[in-house]
């Protein structure tokens, strides 16, 4: 076991691991070892000696009284107050002291295959510790990755850096397919990690994050925070709508988000399956900014009753306002968290006339039409 610590740096460096996490990892090897090859209910205490670059395991015992049952049961692992003192003058009850020094090269090669065994398990849970700390760092960020294989239920596996990903189906934009070598990108949505499997993560192109990840990176407004992504809702694949406000008056949310001629959005939208995306400036005030979210439909009034939104609008209007299949009012609602009530004003032609100097505002009937327009 000479020169311990070499070969333990060395594989830090080869792993990738902090030098001290590869110790912490070989200490615990040389406790589970000892406990497989010497004393499985024994507790043992490793140290590195980083002078002589090799390692100190000792086992320790609990100091108990002299007429205590577990002196008898285990004399392996307690020792008696008075026999204790012998060894240290200041020993108390429940202390722990540590015996001599254990070489487990004496236990013959068990005992080192055993501590290999162990080593190379503890590297690699610290490896998969800091790789699921990388990862879970990185949940509702875009990732990207080669396409590996798509499997019969149409579940498609992407490699990132060193581990794989996978992309289920319900998390697929509908029409989305995907070749083998095709480059993806999705947001990180979930890292597990599983004693068989390692490091599991799934990723999804369907969550409205995902869209604002897309933005941020393709408007640099957004990134630098100039440009604020207040609240999203998306139907994947269809349509999406995206609330925006400026830090600064001089900036304008919806025009920066757009691009000239829609460059910006475009690439976005392409990215998302030609997905059709809505941005309307955000208000904190309720009714504008649902009269907003129901756009391109011209509204009258709104009025909140509770977690209801009543809104008035022309008949000529509805349509607009409801979209094809309901698609723009449940985006509506979705955005900004009212169920969405809408209210009609007929539309009605009028012409005003005056009686006795008073002006008068009737409603006009077929006769008077044809009058003013002919037949």
């Amino acid at each position: 076991m000479e020169k311990i610590i070499d070969i333990i740096d060395s594989i830090a460096h080869e792993k990738g691991l902090p030098p001290e996490s590869a110790k912490e990892a070989f200490k615990t090897a040389l406790v589970q070892t000892a406990k497989r090859v010497i004393c499985e209910t024994c507790d043992y205490d490793a140290e590195i000696d980083e002078v002589n670059k090799t390692y100190i395991l000792r086992q320790k015992i609990t100091v108990v009284e002299a007429d205590d049952p577990r002196l008898v049961d285990e004399p392996e692992k307690y020792i008696a107050l008075e026999e204790a003192r012998e060894i240290d003058p200041d020993a108390e009850i429940d202390d722990e002291l540590t015996g001599e020094p254990i070489n487990l090269e004496k236990y013959g090669r068990s005992a080192a295959a055993a501590l290999y065994h162990e080593i190379e398990y503890h590297i690699q849970r610290f490896v998969e510790e800091q790789m699921f700390n990388k990862y879970k760092a990185m949940i509702g960020t875009i990732v990207s990755g080669p396409v590996t294989r798509v499997d019969s239920e149409e579940n498609t596996y992407i490699e990132i850096d060193e581990v794989r990903a996978v992309l289920p189906k319900r998390n697929r934009i509908k029409g989305e397919s995907f070749r083998v070598g095709e480059t993806i990108k999705g947001i990180l949505r979930y890292v597990g990690i599983d004693k068989k499997f390692g490091i599991h993560l799934e990723i999804s192109r369907t969550m409205p994050k995902f869209l604002e990840e897309l933005l941020r990176q393709e408007v640099p407004e957004i990134a630098d925070g100039l440009v604020i992504i207040e609240k999203s809702a998306r139907i994947p694949g269809e349509r999406a709508k995206v609330a925006l406000t400026a830090t600064s008056p001089s900036v304008d949310p919806v025009g920066a988000t757009v691009g000239v001629r829609g460059v910006r959005i475009n690439a976005v939208s392409q990215e998302l399956h030609g997905e059709n995306i809505d941005c309307i400036e955000y208000s904190p005030i309720p009714e504008i900014f649902v009269a907003r979210a129901l756009s391109p439909a011209i509204i009258s009034s709104v009025k909140i009753e509770g977690e209801k939104a009543v809104v008035t609008l022309p008949s000529d209007q509805k349509s607009k306002a409801i979209g094809r299949s309901g698609i723009n009012i449940r985006l509506a609602s979705m955005l900004t968290g009212y169920q969405i009530e809408l209210a009609e004003i007929a539309s009605t032609a009028t012409c005003t006339t005056t009686e006795g100097g008073i002006e008068e505002e009737k409603p006009l009937n077929p006769d008077a039409l044809k009058a003013l327009f002919g037949e």
